[in-house]
């Protein structure tokens, strides 16, 4: 599978954004490690659509106008790291769920520590709201961006007005 990307500038360092045919592949942070996503070969596309909409929507995210996303996802993985990634889809905007409640809600009451692993393998950081999930002391843990980005976008979320909820 071929895959198309582009970089952008944020607040929490340059993002490389990558699609395929069937829908954004991945959202991969400046300095990640190249074994967490294993993709295929990469070309550079600026003009991709999806990748273009991907980069207006994340813009608006970081700027406190978006609380959502509306994109195709294309999520590669196991079954068990799939059903992960869609229950982090459903974490609100601004809030935060431990790796228990991710495993109970998945119907895996005992497999925290597997829900971390498959958390730390989301392609889709940011828009599969993967910052969203803590510890269950409250405190934050890792983080494929680093622990200063988890808690600069959860910051963000908690403190800043989103335009679309205010309207």
């Amino acid at each position: 599978m071929s895959y198309a990307c582009k970089t952008m500038a944020s607040p929490v360092g340059t993002l490389t954004l990558v699609a395929n045919d069937k829908g954004l592949a991945a959202i991969l942070w400046e300095n990640d490690d190249p074994d967490r996503v294993r993709l295929g070969s990469m070309i550079e596309d600026h003009s991709h659509p999806l990748l273009i909409e991907t980069e207006m929507q994340l813009s608006d995210y970081f700027a406190g106008h978006r609380a959502a996303f509306n994109l195709p996802l294309a999520f590669e993985g196991t079954s068990f790291q799939r059903a992960v990634w869609a229950a982090l889809l459903t974490i609100p905007f601004g809030e935060t769920r431990s790796y228990g409640e991710i495993a109970r809600q998945i119907g895996r009451p005992g497999a925290s520590r597997a829900v971390g692993a498959a958390n730390g393998r989301n392609p889709i950081s940011i828009i599969a709201p993967c910052h969203r999930v803590i510890g269950a002391n409250g405190k934050l843990t890792g983080f494929a961006g680093g622990l200063e980005a988890k808690a600069w976008l959860l910051e963000m979320e908690r403190g800043g007005v989103v335009a679309e909820a205010a309207e």
